[in-house]
């Protein structure tokens, strides 16, 4: 039987055992992320969450007096597990997103570890390879300019 344009040529054969650990593992390390942060106690400032972890405060905000790229995501993640998306959103709108895809990747990892089924390689199939870099780089750049905005006009907590 000969394939039809629409139809792929190639069938999509079930994953390996190790492709299936490996992508269980990357799912369990994004609900580790969730896990941890749920165990943080968000920051009303809007930074410095991750210093109950030990972790040096940013250098970056101490020198110049602004908040780098990831400033405040930490503080974004433990309201996102709270479910205080308003507040998440606030704090640093990137880390919301990040915390979205961090759920949706530990739930496609036990989906995909469980069935075999290479569910994620459609998307990278329809979705042009220049939006896996402009469309987030472009939200890290705006989430960043808020991130500024907000924490120069001294409303950067919540």
């Amino acid at each position: 039987m000969i394939a039809s344009p629409a139809e792929p040529t190639v069938a999509r054969a079930e994953l390996g055992w190790v492709e299936r650990v490996t992508i269980l593992g990357t799912g369990l390390l994004c609900l580790g992320v969730l896990v941890v942060a749920s165990g943080l106690r968000p920051n009303p400032a809007g930074v410095g969450s991750h210093r109950v972890m030990n972790l040096e405060p940013c250098t970056f905000l101490r020198t110049t007096g602004l908040p780098c790229p990831s400033c405040g995501m930490t503080t974004s993640f433990a309201w996102f597990v709270r479910g205080n998306l308003a507040a998440s959103l606030y704090v640093q709108p990137m880390g919301t997103l990040l915390a979205a895809a961090a759920g949706m990747t530990f739930w496609a990892g036990l989906y995909v570890a469980a069935t075999g089924k290479p569910v994620y390689r459609r998307l990278f199939e329809e979705v042009p390879p220049a939006y896996y870099v402009i469309v987030p780089l472009g939200l890290a750049i705006a989430a960043w300019a808020w991130k500024i905005f907000i924490h120069v006009r001294g409303v950067g907590g919540w």
